[in-house]
């Protein structure tokens, strides 16, 4: 199957790690030669209950058996979206009543994005050095990534970036900023969390000038960080806010949420001002829904805290310097990107799924479903430590040759 996923499926990087997926349970994935794989990765934050959870595969199921995709976004009232959108705002606090569904994070940012022109009539948009927000062209706009931009220009204009965390920074938003857009952590930079209530103080800042907070959850949201949304941490109320990953129990599905005064100027001038034939799909949303309940009905978001406690007890090691993130969004840092790399891969041939973040080199990506157990945990994290033995161990052997 390999050789044929390379010939005929495009590619992302040189070299994939090519597993070859028979099913998947709960936390592990099985090859096709029903070798078992503890996923401490969950599909990069989007498989929130773990692999084929009951709940969201009967809730697939028994939509399958009503209809599926009946009508573009927008224009028939469809159980699923309307159940899904109704809970959402009941858990999110005023004025985010009124909710986009799109196909993918990236997406949700592009509607974002466009909102925030639309609701300020201005034109500058400004995001964070290392930020990630998606691959589309307005989302790479926003990207604070030069090497990854530069074969892909010319991108949207009038993009001013500032450094999260800083806080002298926030002068460049002015009364020309249509909109800031901050991930709530820092995924792709390495697990960052807003320091000294800068959080805080970028909302005072928007309010002060008349520009929109956007903050991209798509992958701190849905009890990720112990809350259902990362920024409910900081006690601030975004402008309008992003999510995805994790929202569809690990199906395909992104959306933004704002004010419905904001969101109805999505319906003229002009008319369909954001449009998408998929978005709101009844399958997707009844995956959406099932899951919103399973998280809101358990106590998997409040346990994500402990298990994070659990994480960083285990994970002691002279080649880890700190684990940064917070809940079930961590990242082991380690001395060199040499040693990330060999610990991921070997980890990967014990039967352990890690993986990389997008600009920290140095950085393990662990980002298991909510639902994995402390046994699993304690299991992960010895196949780590014993894999980073043998790490230190072979560096010391180079070190004395």
């Amino acid at each position: 199957m390999n050789s044929d996923f390379i010939k005929y499926q495009a590619q992302t990087s040189p070299y994939p790690l090519g597993m070859e997926v028979s099913y998947a349970k709960g936390s592990y994935i099985y090859d096709t030669n029903n070798k078992r794989y503890l996923d401490f990765v969950a599909g990069v934050s989007a498989c929130t209950l773990g692999h084929q959870h009951p709940r969201v595969n009967q809730a697939i199921k028994d939509q399958l058996d009503k209809y599926s995709h009946v009508m573009v976004y927008g224009e028939y009232s469809q159980s699923p979206a309307v159940e899904y959108c109704k809970l959402l705002a009941s858990l999110l606090p005023a004025p985010l009543d009124k909710t986009y569904l799109v196909n993918s994070g990236t997406e949700a940012i592009e509607g974002a994005l466009k909102l925030a022109k639309r609701v300020t009539g201005r034109s500058q948009l400004i995001s964070c050095h290392n930020a990630y927000h998606g691959n589309t062209m307005g989302s790479m706009s926003v990207m604070g990534c030069e090497e990854r931009k530069q074969a892909f220009r010319p991108l949207l204009p009038d993009i001013n970036f500032i450094t999260f965390n800083n806080e002298a920074d926030l002068e460049k938003i002015t009364t020309k900023t249509a909109g800031i857009l901050l991930e709530t952590i820092q995924g792709g930079a390495g697990f960052i969390q807003p320091e000294n209530n800068f959080l805080t103080k970028v909302r005072q800042r928007c309010t002060e000038v008349g520009a929109l907070l956007i903050l991209d959850e798509i992958q701190p949201g849905f009890g990720r960080t112990g809350k259902l949304f990362g920024f409910q941490n900081y006690d601030i109320v975004p402008d309008i806010v992003v999510m995805g990953k994790g929202m569809g129990g690990g199906m395909p599905v992104g959306a933004f949420t704002a004010s419905t005064a904001m969101m109805d100027l999505l319906t003229h001038n002009p008319k369909l001002g954001h449009i998408t034939t998929f978005g709101g799909h009844p399958v997707i949303a009844s995956a959406c829904l099932a899951t919103l309940q399973e998280l809101t009905e358990t106590n998997l978001m409040e346990v994500a805290l402990e298990k994070e406690k659990l994480f960083r007890t285990l994970l002691v090691h002279p080649l880890i310097q700190e684990i940064r993130g917070k809940g079930l969004m961590l990242a082991a840092m380690t001395k060199s990107e040499d040693i990330t790399n060999e610990v991921i891969l070997r980890c990967q041939d014990r039967g352990l799924i890690l993986f990389w973040l997008l600009f920290e080199s140095c950085a393990i990506r662990i980002t298991p479903p909510l639902t994995i157990s402390e046994e699993e945990i304690r299991e992960g994290c010895s196949i780590l430590i014993d894999v980073m033995n043998e790490v230190a161990l072979q560096q010391e052997k180079i070190t004395k040759k």
